[in-house]
């Protein structure tokens, strides 16, 4: 694709990268939103607040307010938990991409650039529970992008980065609502190895699952 240009990050696309990021993660709010819905625990307080203000006032008007002010309050939390963990990934190391990927080693961070405008981003970075894995992390492509093997590119970019230096396998992260990344993961090699749950409060009690990918690499001569 003559259009397209995976390439190393410089100091100048960082707003760009921080948007992309931003947009990306933003796009999960709704799919969030009915995953957690369909969730027995949430069902339950929905339908026991719904029968207890139905059989105390006898009209249905006030369940229906009431569960619907329960829907709306439930998605704002959503939605404040998403800012929340942009705000974190923001102060751990998209403000700090040049220390963070850089210039530390076995570490990198590229963008995807298409017709000269970045409109997709990947790094990696030693994995904190297998040093001698890299972890593909800050994967992301503009909506109105995808489906041009951007995504497929920029995952080829580090698995390369990742053989030529003798590392064994590259993992990520991902969350159960995040289908289509699940999708694009394993044609591209890699395997689910874990699912486990997400360790914050309110993840504990929706089930907000984390799935753990593997792409074990063939290492030259071998």
């Amino acid at each position: 694709m003559a259009e397209l240009q995976i390439r190393r990050y410089k100091d100048d696309d960082k707003e760009d990268v921080k948007e992309i990021f931003m947009l990306g993660m933003s796009e999960h709010v709704p799919s969030s939103c009915m995953y957690v819905l369909k969730q027995p625990p949430t069902q339950m307080l929905l339908a026991c607040v719904f029968c207890a203000l139905l059989a105390s006032s006898k009209s249905i008007l006030l369940p229906v307010l009431a569960v619907t002010l329960l829907l709306a309050a439930g998605r704002q939390l959503i939605i404040y938990m998403f800012s929340r963990y942009i705000q974190v990934c923001l102060q751990k190391d998209l403000d700090y991409i040049q220390e963070t990927y850089v210039d530390a080693v076995n570490s990198c961070f590229w963008v995807a650039e298409y017709q000269g405008r970045v409109v997709g981003t990947v790094a990696c970075l030693p994995a904190e529970q297998n040093k001698v894995c890299l972890e593909l992390k800050r994967m992301s492509v503009m909506r109105s992008y995808r489906g041009r093997g951007i995504a497929k590119a920029l995952c080829r970019t580090v698995a390369d980065f990742a053989q030529q230096r003798g590392i064994p396998a590259v993992i990520l992260y991902t969350s159960v609502v995040q289908t289509d990344a699940h999708k694009l993961y394993e044609n591209v090699g890699y395997k689910k190895v874990r699912e486990f749950v997400a360790p914050e409060f309110m993840a504990k009690i929706t089930n907000f699952t984390l799935f753990e990918y593997r792409l074990d690499l063939q290492q030259p001569g071998n």
